[in-house]
């Protein structure tokens, strides 16, 4: 039995939920062993399953699992870092200009992490993007 393409439409994850995520076309462990056991009760007896094959493809199914929790560990670590970074930051003072010209300059008083990266409220409470062209100086 020949499979073009799946995808597994029942294992779609919410963002916050990191260590089971999956691509909504990518092939999960409980996917791949449905298709294995449906072309294992639909082979031909007289041409069975070549069993190299089989362990190839499990063994590059497992490398694509390892390396996708592997990203998993890594996107956790780069937020750990964001979350240091900015706790940094915090009693800092910083100074930047803006698209106008106008040169701010104040005291960080949080700092809010959003996927667009880094947000810092100042005491006046103007909020400016962590970034480049940010000038960062002890209080």
């Amino acid at each position: 039995m020949n499979v073009s393409s799946a995808t597994d439409s029942t294992s779609k994850s919410n963002s916050t939920n990191t260590s089971n995520s999956t691509s909504s076309t990518g092939v999960d462990y409980n996917t791949f062993l449905q298709l294995l056991i449906a072309e294992m009760k639909n082979q031909d007896p007289t041409n069975p399953m070549d069993t190299s094959q089989y362990m190839s493809q499990f063994a590059q199914l497992s490398s694509v699992e390892q390396a996708m929790q592997t990203n998993n560990k890594l996107d956790s670590l780069l937020s750990s870092q964001s979350l240091s970074q900015a706790d940094a930051l915090i009693g800092k003072t910083v100074s930047f200009t803006d698209s106008t010209g106008a040169t701010f300059s104040g005291k960080v008083t949080s700092i809010a992490i959003n996927s667009d990266g880094s947000i810092a409220t100042l005491a006046d409470g103007t909020k400016v993007a962590v970034g480049p062209g940010l000038t960062i100086s002890q209080s």
